[in-house]
């Protein structure tokens, strides 16, 4: 594990980063604000409390992997492998620029850290099955991680990868769910209603644990419980705010794929403390 955290550390490290994902966004001029906002507390969790990595080796095979199947909300990530040391922070700024390591959707070639490129939704929770899978096969101890978005949920290849799951008992295998209730589009329930949920997953028999994805106690306490429960996957079902953190960001779906310009990026800081 590469950090040890505790929950005010982790909290304060998130607004951070939320900081951090907001300075990119502007100073790139396009990019994917509102998902990145309502998952960076889990991602910032995962990387800080509860994955087997290291930063100064990438590529170590005993690492768990983790798969961003919303690869649009790759800022997030951006900002935390920066922040862990895979590359310098510095680079953050050359986010969608031509030649830079960080482009609009991650392309796991230029990015250390990456362990799928992504952007096509859908696809990545098949990656993730495949990996789990392979280190079963192999003997190996390694945990597979694959954030999801809600409205990616409308994508039947997303079905397909969970049954598989659950057919072959991957207990070494964590989805977690971004269910922040909207998508570019609008609603996730008018665009293509996704409820119940949480049955539907259980129904292809994995393992659903509830959460709050703002809260990294709750965070922590579900990656530790899916790690101990076995003879399923299990999906963790985060009820998330898009655009968490900024006051006219939230719940607005315009901002999924708009970025802050130089005078709403300065009042969003100052609303985050910074």
């Amino acid at each position: 594990m590469f950090r040890n955290l505790n929950e005010d550390q982790l909290s304060e490290k998130a607004n951070k980063l939320r900081a951090d994902i907001l300075k990119m966004l502007c100073e790139a001029g396009s990019g994917h604000t509102g998902g990145a906002l309502s998952s960076i507390d889990i991602v910032t969790v995962l990387y800080n409390k509860i994955m087997n990595i290291d930063p100064k080796n990438p590529t170590w095979d005993k690492r768990d992997r983790f798969v961003l199947s919303k690869g649009h909300g790759c800022v997030a990530l951006y900002a935390v492998l920066a922040d862990c040391g895979y590359f310098p922070e510095e680079e953050l700024k050359t986010l969608r620029k031509y030649g830079s390591i960080l482009q609009g959707h991650p392309y796991m070639h230029k990015t250390p850290g990456f362990d799928v490129s992504a952007g096509s939704l859908g696809q990545g929770l098949s990656v993730a099955v495949g990996m789990a899978l392979a280190a079963r096969m192999d003997g190996k101890d390694n945990r597979v991680y694959c954030l999801m978005g809600d409205g990616e949920n409308q994508e039947g290849q997303i079905w397909e990868a969970a049954m598989a799951a659950g057919h072959y008992k991957l207990d070494n295998l964590c989805g977690i769910l971004d269910n922040n209730g909207l998508q570019i589009d609008g609603k996730v329930e008018d665009v293509m209603n996704i409820e119940p949920i949480a049955d539907k997953w259980k129904a292809f028999n994995w393992n659903i644990v509830e959460i709050n994805g703002h809260d990294v106690k709750e965070i922590e306490k579900a990656f530790m419980a899916a790690a101990e429960y076995k003879g399923k996957p299990t999906l963790i079902l985060a009820h998330t705010v898009k655009g968490k953190g900024v006051s006219f960001m939230e719940n607005v779906s315009s901002w999924h794929g708009a970025a802050p310009n130089k005078e709403q990026l300065e009042t969003a800081l100052n609303e985050l403390g910074f």
